[in-house]
């Protein structure tokens, strides 16, 4: 791939003024990224964590070898247009069997498998789906190929090391690292295209360790994400949590993306929740000499542990447009 164009990361106005936006991770915290970004880019790329190796997709993995389908198929559907032909395939690529051989297995896992083998590669399955489903965004696995994902976790014994996202998800001590195996795994050339050249990179909200570090400490993906000018903004969780980031404050987040090589230009976080309330950050320049830009926003849903779509794209539409978002209430 050729090197990032000088402008990276400045917003230039494509798509009718509308900015580029990349979102990197997985799960529900993906799905909900987009759903803000779609409401103020003019072109939206999902890079999707292919690490998943418990339940159906971990089924799957047993015995082909390929990436994981399940947090694709997830974006796939929270994508999904709303026509008729298209919420009746939504509906039946989200079935699950309950019965029987195929009993815990969603369709749209199998169905990426069978369009994976018929295509050739996984890449291309996922763009078939998504044309049935309506789908405008492009989405983009990590890999091309499979990957697990290991961590180490400090537990009282010591330090452990974990195999497997699903493992890590239910780690025994907060997370210190993770890595992968193969230790670089192939990226398609698209996903590094599309994060050279977008006006914005958003990285989270989701699970810090399974979900948006399992894309972005991808040594090609981390390469490019660091050689971009600007516009990287990572959108950090409601709470806590238990296991990988059990007691882990929105500082702690940002000091655990520096220790994987990964750089941010600004970092969005709701000071009336769990993770932003004990928080001491300050936009200013953070370990490693980079400047970081701090936006405090009301951001939680009325369930207070997911992000409102609506207040999160205010937020990133602002940033992308290079404006100070307005603070939070009583900040």
């Amino acid at each position: 791939m050729s090197a990032p164009p000088p402008t990276a990361g400045v917003a230039t106005g494509k798509a009718g003024g509308r900015p580029s936006v990349v979102a990197l991770g997985g799960g529900h915290g993906l799905a909900v990224t987009l759903a803000a970004v779609s409401r103020y880019a003019g072109q939206v790329t999902a890079v999707v964590s292919v690490a998943d190796d418990g339940g159906s997709s971990g089924r799957l993995r047993a015995t082909w070898p390929g990436p994981a389908p399940g947090d694709v198929r997830r974006c796939l559907l929270a994508l999904a247009g709303d026509g008729p032909e298209e919420k009746l395939w939504a509906q039946a690529f989200d079935y699950r069997f309950d019965a029987g051989e195929l009993a815990g297995h969603s369709l749209g896992n199998l169905v990426l498998v069978a369009l994976s083998e018929v295509t050739g590669d996984f890449a291309s399955a996922t763009a078939a789906m998504g044309r049935l489903l309506g789908v405008k965004a492009r989405v983009l696995p990590a890999t091309l190929g499979p990957v697990e994902l290991l961590a180490e976790a400090v537990t009282p014994g010591g330090l452990v090391v974990i195999e497997g996202q699903a493992k890590v998800t239910r780690s025994p001590g907060p997370v210190r690292r993770v890595w992968f195996r193969p230790e670089s795994p192939a990226v398609p050339p698209a996903v590094l295209d599309a994060l050279s050249e977008a006006d914005q990179v958003v990285l989270g909200p989701g699970s810090l360790f399974t979900s948006v570090l399992a894309v972005c400490a991808l040594p090609e993906v981390s390469r490019v994400l660091a050689a971009r000018l600007g516009g990287r903004v990572y959108v950090c969780n409601l709470v806590s949590g238990d296991g990988e980031t059990a007691g882990m404050d929105a500082e702690a987040h940002l000091d655990a993306l520096a220790d994987h090589g990964i750089v941010v230009d600004a970092a969005v976080f709701d000071p009336a929740c769990e993770v932003g309330s004990v928080c001491s950050v300050a936009s200013g320049e953070r370990p490693g000499g980079r400047a970081v830009q701090v936006v405090e926003a009301a951001l939680a849903s009325s369930d207070g542990r997911s992000h409102d779509p609506v207040a999160l794209a205010e937020v990133l539409a602002a940033l992308a447009r290079g404006r100070m978002p307005a603070p939070a209430p009583g900040h």
